[in-house]
């Protein structure tokens, strides 16, 4: 068949050889084009100058709603796994930043959009890292698109199709020029308020022009369009898709690449210089692992006699840097060990018969022996929280250790199972996603606040409580009696650090930050940004 009978009749000569010479742009769907105004005039009004809370909720909500309208009804993707997940974990993020507006409900309901973006344009894709390197290179080319796939109307005058033309041209210049202004107004503060004093003039113009825009808010405007167009037309990007493409489940046995037994194979050249053969490598395996077992075994016995039964720290024992010190260099320990068994059992050692027993049991015992050195850090972390209260970074260590012993397990999976380090970086970006979910449903502020205020305790850091989220000042409030009868509270100043103060002197910076947060809830009447927890705070502080 001759390919220009395809062209339409009337289309004319030059547009058909320019059809040939370049890929037309798949069109937009009617669905992407009613969801696309949709979504930017749903952001603007969502988020113009309000922070995070059921406004999120309401715009994941639109993203994932918009992924169903738009994916075929027999796409690939609906029968993955993957996306499904994605779809739960986003509404899940979403409500949770509807009901505590904290920093790891954000954090887990973008990183969730994105993942649902990245297994929607690649299915196939099971790396998480992977997913989300997809979504954004994605998202930072669909609004490109979206003002590529923009044509002029059918029959303009000549006049009207060069501006058209230019006005399409001089965008990508546009784009360039304002990416190094950033780079300058960062780099160079006269710069900075040089053209602040520049943009401030030209605000007023546009204020004086449309009273009701803003320059800000058409730059906010120009966001929610990128947003939208990410959202709603996927570009496909395979470059991450292909590279995970080549990975394996399991480590295959490569016969060109580690000789066995020192004898030389007729399809390939043995070199000495470049690879060990399996017996020396297993020589030093079994060195490797047995003397770091007799050294791992003699710390965790000091470790079990020290910490695991009735440990009580001693007067003037510096409990703090026992723990800071101790956990990053047994962390560091840990992972140093995961990372040794990776490279041991990377290859042909896996099949290396006559000794695999033997060096199965050996990286095992030193598996399980690394699990009682997390063990002792957990026990480290504890005790620093029953002696000194809760905080962030010790929540943090705690989760830490809940996907050190994950990491644990896949390592034994890869011993026993000839997993590669590829399934292990799978599974553990998939545990990681999901204790940042689960980071995202504590009311991890109000626990601390109602742990740390407790009788038992010397000092309090009423500085650290009141820099908190108003949701905790209901806790204070009810536990304000705690503050008089703490022998030690202290409080960190911009210009003093940190310093002592009394019980009557930290109820007044509590009651002060109770009135402030009053008179913020008294000017807030928008719903967009607001939480559950917002709406409790409000009616215990009434």
């Amino acid at each position: 068949m001759n390919p220009s009978a395809k062209i339409p009749a009337q289309w004319p000569a030059d547009a058909a050889s320019a059809t040939c010479a370049q890929p037309a742009l798949t069109p937009l769907t009617a669905a992407q084009k009613l969801l696309l105004p949709v979504g930017v005039v749903l952001f603007d009004w969502l988020f113009w100058r309000e922070r995070g809370g059921v406004n999120m909720l309401v715009f994941t909500v639109f993203v994932v709603v918009a992924q169903l309208l738009v994916l075929p009804r027999h796409a690939a993707v609906r029968r993955s796994p993957y996306f499904w997940l994605m779809v739960f974990g986003s509404l899940l993020s979403g409500v949770l930043m509807a009901v505590y507006g904290s920093g790891a409900a954000a954090l887990a309901c973008m990183t969730s959009v994105l993942l649902l973006l990245g297994y929607v344009n690649q299915p196939h894709l099971k790396l998480v890292l992977y997913a989300l390197l997809t979504a954004g290179g994605s998202v930072a080319q669909a609004g490109v698109r979206v003002l590529r796939g923009v044509r002029a109307p059918q029959n303009p005058g000549a006049g009207v199709r060069r501006g058209w033309f230019y006005g399409r041209l001089l965008l990508m210049p546009l784009g360039v020029l304002g990416a190094f202004h950033l780079l300058f107004a960062v780099a160079n503060p006269r710069y900075d308020a040089l053209s602040g004093e520049v943009l401030a003039v030209l605000g007023d113009w546009l204020a004086r022009l449309l009273p009701d825009i803003s320059l800000g808010h058409l730059l906010f405007i120009t966001l929610g369009f990128l947003v939208t167009a990410g959202v709603v037309v996927a570009v496909p990007v395979f470059v991450f898709a292909d590279h995970e493409s080549r990975f394996g489940e399991f480590v295959r046995r490569q016969r060109n690449r580690v000789a066995s037994f020192g004898v030389r194979q007729p399809d390939f050249r043995w070199k000495t210089s470049r690879a060990l053969d399996l017996r020396k490598e297993f020589i030093a395996a079994v060195a490797v692992f047995g003397l770091v077992n007799v050294l791992l075994l003699v710390v965790n016995a000091i470790d079990i006699n020290w910490l695991w039964f009735g440990f009580v720290p001693t007067v003037g024992f510096d409990l703090a840097q026992f723990v800071h010190e101790g956990t990053y260099v047994l962390i560091f320990s840990i992972l140093l060990a995961m990372g040794i068994v990776l490279w041991f059992f990377r290859r042909n050692l896996n099949f290396y018969v006559p000794g695999l027993p033997w060096l199965r049991v050996g990286a095992t015992v030193w598996v399980v022996q690394n699990a009682v050195l997390a063990v002792s850090v957990g026990l480290r972390n504890y005790y620093y929280i029953l002696n000194s209260g809760l905080a962030y970074k010790r929540i943090g260590v705690c989760f830490f250790l809940l996907l050190t012993f994950f990491g644990l397990v896949t390592v034994l999976l890869k011993i026993w199972q000839r997993r590669s380090a590829y399934s292990l970086v799978r599974l553990n970006a998939l545990a990681c996603y999901a204790v940042l979910l689960l980071l995202a449903a504590g009311n991890w502020e109000v626990w601390i606040a109602q742990y740390n205020l407790q009788s038992r305790f010397k000092s309090i850091d009423i500085g650290f409580l009141l820099d908190m989220p108003d949701r905790v000042l209901p806790t204070l409030v009810a536990r304000r009696a705690v503050l008089d009868r703490a022998a030690q509270l202290t409080l960190e100043t911009e210009y003093d650090g940190i310093q002592s103060i009394d019980g009557p002197m930290a109820q007044r910076h509590l009651d002060f930050a109770v009135a402030a947060a009053r008179a913020r809830y008294a000017a807030y009447s928008h719903w967009q940004g607001f939480t559950w927890a917002d709406w409790q705070t409000r009616q215990a502080l009434r």
